[in-house]
């Protein structure tokens, strides 16, 4: 080492031991300046930080909701509230479970599910919430205590829904039911889900489609492709789409009929076919994507293209 490495060393060591006593003379001062997040927010005003819900704020928001125009307050106080420990606030936010407001029920169920003691066990909120959805009268609040089910990633929630899945009166419910199990990961013990893909409501079957893309454990193609050919075509169109998802190699005849305008009069559930197609990369599907780029619709024409790309 040269003379001058030697003396930058010895400079840079001196500084840092003059640097470390500082700190240790500054750390061991019985001082009164205000340290950590203190100094950091040091010269904004308290207002202008954000700063942990009160439990006394919680608890109040429930008895405010319907006075509150938006729902940006109650978010807020449970979002900020996220580390409050306060027992007594838990009936207040179980009473979100069930307001119009999607997003603030989404929110009021994140909030109980990080609670265990006093949400779940006997006789707490989690238990009411499947008397709830057992029992109540209204359509609307099984519907919403389904869905609270589902938002608390609890597997003890898996039999009720799946039991509103099949046997609720109500296609609300039932609905409610296949997202709620989408959520949990599971088609049901007995595989309900693939059962709600034959419900007399399309807007039952729409949903179990969509939850089945969304549940690893999910494997009855066939259930799906049976509804290529549903009345509804919201089903239909949800059906193509799942089936790419799913890379369905035996719904690849079904999805070629679907692309042709003679079959399918939908341009968006033939675009959603030849999408599919093109996931699913069989090359018998070839000619019938060469034809759909001469679609009448433009969506279609894309889709086909791109799709028979992936075909090599």
């Amino acid at each position: 080492m040269n003379k001058r490495n030697i003396t930058y060393a010895f400079i840079a060591s001196f500084a840092g031991a003059i640097g470390a006593r500082a700190y240790l003379a500054h750390a061991d001062t019985a001082s009164s300046t205000p340290r950590g997040t203190a100094t950091v927010y040091a010269g904004i005003a308290a207002d202008q930080i954000e700063q942990i819900t009160p439990a006394d704020r919680i608890k109040s928001i429930a008895t405010k909701v319907l006075d509150t125009p938006a729902p940006a307050a109650i978010w807020q106080a449970l979002e900020h509230g996220e580390k409050v420990d306060c027992l007594d606030c838990i009936p207040a936010v179980e009473k979100l479970l069930y307001v119009n407001d999607a997003k603030t029920r989404e929110i009021s169920a994140w909030w109980l599910r990080r609670r265990i003691f006093g949400v779940f066990g006997e006789g707490q909120a989690y238990e009411r919430t499947i008397q709830t959805l057992q029992t109540n009268a209204d359509a609307t609040t099984r519907a919403h205590a389904a869905e609270a089910l589902g938002e608390f990633l609890s597997s003890g929630g898996v039999q009720p829904v799946a039991t509103a899945l099949v046997n609720d009166a109500s296609p609300l419910v039932r609905a409610a039911a296949a997202r709620a199990l989408a959520r949990l990961n599971n088609i049901g013990p007995n595989q309900e889900l693939s059962k709600a893909m034959s419900d007399g409501d399309p807007t039952v079957r729409f949903a179990a489609i969509r939850a089945a893309v969304h549940i690893q454990s999910f494997v009855d193609v066939a259930a799906v492709a049976q509804l290529v050919s549903d009345t509804s075509v919201d089903v239909r169109r949800q059906a193509a789409s799942a089936l790419g998802s799913m890379r369905a190699k035996d719904s690849v005849a079904a999805l070629i009929t679907l692309t042709s305008p003679t079959a399918e009069a939908d341009p968006v559930t033939r675009a959603e076919a030849a999408h599919s197609l093109g996931l699913i990369g069989d090359k018998t599907a070839q000619a019938a994507l060469v034809a759909a780029q001469s679609d009448p619709d433009m969506r279609v024409r894309d889709a086909a293209t791109i799709a028979l790309r992936t075909l090599g």
